[in-house]
């Protein structure tokens, strides 16, 4: 395949760089950026959700599509597509991007305190708004 890049906006774990190189992926050009009229909502995993007058904060990082099969290819991701999402940044306005999201929304019990905590330590270190960091859960 092609290694050309495209823009991709992670709001869950996969913000994290170290969590990219892991899995082997090396992720260019990265931005902090936003998505509005889109929810986080974590369940086993992350997932966005439309609500309006929301908005998600992630990360825009240029990857191959390889890169991207690779990630959501993993145990447990398979059930992610992706969508197209424009993505605002602080600097360059705004981006088109791909963003993986599960189909189906986690069940109103379904939680996972573990992935949040971790999740909140990510945005923290990354910088993101205090407010919505508290509201990770």
């Amino acid at each position: 395949m092609s290694a050309r890049r495209v823009d991709g906006f992670f709001y869950g774990l996969f913000m994290d760089p170290e969590v990219l190189r892991q899995a082997g992926v090396q992720a260019a050009a990265p931005r902090m950026a936003y998505v509005d009229g889109l929810a986080l909502r974590i369940g086993q995993r992350a997932t966005l959700l439309p609500q309006p007058g929301a908005r998600a904060y992630g990360m825009l990082y240029a990857l191959t599509h390889d890169e991207l099969d690779a990630l959501y290819g993993a145990p447990g991701l398979e059930s992610y597509v992706p969508e197209a999402v424009t993505a605002q940044t602080t600097d360059a306005g705004s981006v088109a991007a791909l963003c993986y999201n599960l189909l189906e929304a986690p069940a109103p019990d379904e939680a996972n305190a573990e992935y949040a905590a971790r999740l909140r330590e990510a945005l923290s270190r990354l910088g993101f708004p205090d407010d919505y960091i508290a509201a990770v859960r």
